[in-house]
């Protein structure tokens, strides 16, 4: 499996890597759902992330290398339960949780370029809004 990911925000394009080490199963079940088209919104309780509201979307993984604090450029996979199913990128200081709490979610991938950019961005969505999103591999 090509580990490279293509993720574009609001018409920017980052290079990402997918963990597939240390998460395996959440590699594989989110690239069997790509190309995945989306809006990303602020995050409203953890902080400096942004993130993809999935619902009751069930990828039917348990917990792989699950984190509650991501790095910049940590994608997470919260596979549901205590909240929604959700995509969570973190642009910076990250403690992951919802209304019910904290959370954790599996690392799947990271973003390895232009974290400058990705901060702007993530920081656009808190004042302005919703971004659109895709994720593709390359």
């Amino acid at each position: 499996m090509d580990r490279s990911l293509n993720v574009v925000i609001d018409g920017h394009q980052f290079s990402a890597q997918l963990e597939q080490e240390r998460s395996p199963k959440t590699c594989e079940l989110f690239t069997q759902s790509l190309p995945l088209n989306s809006q990303v919104v602020h995050v409203r309780w953890s902080g400096e992330g942004m993130w993809i509201p999935l619902g009751d979307t069930d990828f039917g993984v348990e917990y792989e290398d699950a984190s509650s604090y991501p790095a910049p450029g940590q994608i997470l996979l919260y596979p549901k339960g205590k909240s929604e199913t959700e995509i969570l990128i973190a642009y910076g200081c990250v403690a992951f949780a919802s209304k019910a709490g904290t959370l954790a979610g599996n690392h799947f991938a990271t973003i390895t370029s232009d974290l400058d950019k990705l901060r702007e961005i993530g920081v656009s969505t808190l004042w302005e809004g919703s971004k659109t999103i895709s994720f593709s591999q390359k």
